[in-house]
């Protein structure tokens, strides 16, 4: 059995983040229409994410989150202690399809937000660039193919390549392979 086999990866089931949107919604008394006309979005949709039942692009939940007045970190539970063993990192959903998402820094951390991505084949952010509230984003790929587009050029990147780029820059990414996983490392500073 290869090493990649024996990790245990976090059921994307696990990670629930319809509560704490709903809570933060109902916290500044908005109603389910002014949260859906302010991030573009139906009602139905927004409904169904605040109850799990739809997985948001990157873009939407960072809309959505901006509109009820959350940081995106805010959504995922922080780990107790500032050590975060192999396998042991929360589990999250930070927006996109096919994807898999481990919080490797304690969500208690400000500064430095690290995010382990494991992406499916045909994963991707969305089809709309984002832009998060950070300076700079760092991404190394780990294992695979990644494609990453910004607002004039597409940069591809293999397996041991790392790209840097400013933060508030609108992008968004896809694995690049039809067949092949890609693990990615995400380091977002500060934490958005």
């Amino acid at each position: 059995m290869t090493e990649r086999a024996r990790v245990a990866r976090p059921s994307r089931a696990a990670v629930s983040i319809g509560p704490r949107l709903r809570a933060a919604r109902q916290a500044r008394g908005l109603t389910l229409e002014v949260v859906a006309e302010r991030a573009g979005l139906t009602k139905s949709f927004v409904s169904r994410l605040e109850r799990d039942h739809v997985s948001p692009s990157v873009a939407s939940l960072i809309t959505v989150c901006d509109v009820v007045g959350l940081r995106v970190g805010d959504l995922f539970e922080p780990s107790p202690t500032a050590v975060v063993r192999h396998g042991e990192g929360a589990p999250i959903n930070f927006g996109g399809t096919r994807v898999e998402e481990t919080l490797l820094t304690p969500g208690t951390q400000r500064d430095l937000q690290v995010i382990r991505s494991h992406i499916l084949a045909g994963g991707h952010g969305g089809k709309d660039l984002y832009a998060l509230p950070t300076q700079v984003e760092f991404v190394y790929v780990v294992h695979g193919r990644l494609l990453v587009v910004l607002e004039d050029e597409t940069v591809a990147l293999a397996a041991g390549d790392c790209l840097t780029f400013a933060g508030r820059t609108p992008h968004t990414w896809r694995n690049a392979s039809a067949s092949e996983t890609c693990d990615v490392l995400w380091v977002l500073a500060p934490a958005p």
